[in-house]
């Protein structure tokens, strides 16, 4: 267990800030949710804002000193930002270097080049999931629509029958697999291990972007049969290059992180010996921090010097990577800080309290608690750091798979129905041309089969587990 570990499970051990009864604390919790939810929805607030208000105001309903809710809150934010804010910058260079190069273009024209009419749904599942593993969603949408709307133009597709399954591949990548910054910080919160999770995460994935894309789009073309609106198909981002990197050795690129989590979460099953020289090298190697350090290295040479970049053309690219994630690990440090304020008033004790003579399984609460944060806020980000910090103490005395599936539960439930109050919903209706109904019967409805089918697989799993 690493020392910021320690620290974090300290922190979340510390004793309650307050002496409220279950009661109070119940309602304070509801008062502070609804803070956040009318700051986001009523009022227009950046959710960082929302969130820090939302925690000073959940700790006053409580009745716990000013003093103590600002403690609380500041050290929930430092602890999040430094488990998880390096790894989400380390994504995010890695994704703009993947863009501006040329690779996922490369990765999109080698796989279009070889995939037949019927099979054209399939490879746009796979397109966004091997491209989505680095970037942050709406990236990814932005990255992959000028794609969609040219194959679905190019080959007189409906636009769902291709959109839908890109969009189901993205969506399952940002909600139950590491390193996008929603699971990273559901790890840390319930102090799961990074490597189970992923590759209990693949597990679920798989079936889930199968039913949710390529089978659901079926569906969803009869029920909306638009073509690809003219007006939105942009420059692609690599026209301007002489040269792009190659399609094996871009996706090697992109997957070496996921392979190195992976053999360390193997060796330390197999091996299962802290001093074995190999687990040691492994365990170094497979860190998420390592991991991904080492994929933005190798991608400078593999993807930025094979596209032609000059040093000074490479540096530039990684300054304007970091830009615009300023935001999201404001908003990822916020909701720590909220999360860490949820534990130091004493509702994970509460939630113990209440959950222990009820017959819901905790995956299952656990899911249901981050489908309400989702409905209420719009953000699946928000939806899991807020339901992780609700859950965190069910995480005692489970096992290393158990952890992990909660981790997973919470990221299905933060996809739950995605409507009006959801960013994304409006990033998908623009640039497919859609009105409001017709997005909810497609957009909304997907989301919400990859949330349920996703919970409907890690309960299978805990079965087995």
């Amino acid at each position: 267990m690493t020392s910021l570990s320690v620290e974090i499970l300290a922190a979340d051990a510390a004793e309650p800030i307050t002496s409220a009864g279950n009661a109070q604390l119940g309602i304070a919790v509801l008062a502070g949710i609804a803070v956040i939810v009318l700051l986001i929805t009523k009022f227009k607030l950046h959710a960082f804002l929302a969130l820090t208000i939302g925690s000073l105001a959940l700790g006053a309903f409580a009745g716990a000193p000013l003093a103590d809710a600002i403690k609380s809150f500041s050290t929930g934010l430092g602890n999040t930002v430094a488990g998880v804010g390096v790894l989400i910058a380390l994504g995010a260079i890695l994704g703009k270097l993947l863009a501006d190069s040329g690779g996922a273009d490369q990765i999109v024209d080698t796989i279009l080049a070889r995939t037949g009419r019927r099979a054209m749904p399939w490879a746009m599942v796979l397109i966004a999931s091997v491209i989505g593993l680095p970037l942050f969603f709406e990236v990814g949408i932005v990255l992959l629509i000028p794609v969609v709307l040219m194959v679905a133009k190019r080959g007189n597709y409906s636009l769902m029958r291709i959109g839908i399954p890109a969009l189901a591949g993205l969506s399952v990548m940002h909600g139950l697999i590491p390193p996008h910054p929603g699971p990273l910080v559901a790890i840390d919160a319930v102090g799961a291990n990074l490597g189970v999770t992923l590759a209990l995460g693949l597990v679920v994935a798989i079936p889930t972007v199968i039913i949710a894309g390529p089978v659901f789009s079926k569906y969803a073309a009869r029920w909306v049969d638009i073509q690809a609106p003219e007006k939105m198909i942009p420059a692609r981002p690599s026209e301007d290059l002489e040269k792009r990197p190659g399609f094996g050795v871009t996706v090697a690129t992109i997957l070496l992180p996921v392979v190195l989590m992976l053999v360390k979460a193997l060796v330390d099953i197999v091996v299962d010996d802290p001093e074995n020289g190999v687990q040691k090298v492994t365990d170094v190697i497979g860190s998420p921090l390592i991991a991904l350090l080492a994929a933005v290295v190798v991608a400078m040479f593999t993807m930025g010097r094979a596209a032609g970049f000059t040093r000074e053309r490479l540096s530039s690219t990684v300054e304007k990577s970091l830009a615009p994630i300023a935001g999201v690990l404001l908003i990822v440090g916020a909701g720590g800080g909220f999360k860490q304020t949820l534990i130091d008033i004493g509702v994970g004790q509460m939630i113990l309290d209440f959950s222990k003579d009820w017959s819901i399984p905790a995956l299952l609460l656990a899911w249901l608690i981050a489908v309400a944060i989702r409905l209420a806020t719009g953000s699946a980000t928000v939806a899991t750091i807020s339901a992780a910090g609700l859950v965190a103490p069910l995480a005692e005395g489970m096992s290393t798979g158990e952890v992990s599936l909660l981790v997973l539960a919470i990221g299905a439930g933060s996809l739950f129905f995605s409507h009006v109050n959801d960013a994304g919903f409006w990033l998908v209706k623009e640039y497919f041309g859609m009105n409001v109904g017709q997005t909810v019967k497609t957009w909304s409805v997907m989301e919400t089969i990859i949330s349920v089918v996703g919970i409907v697989f890690v309960l299978l799993l805990s079965l087995v587990l």
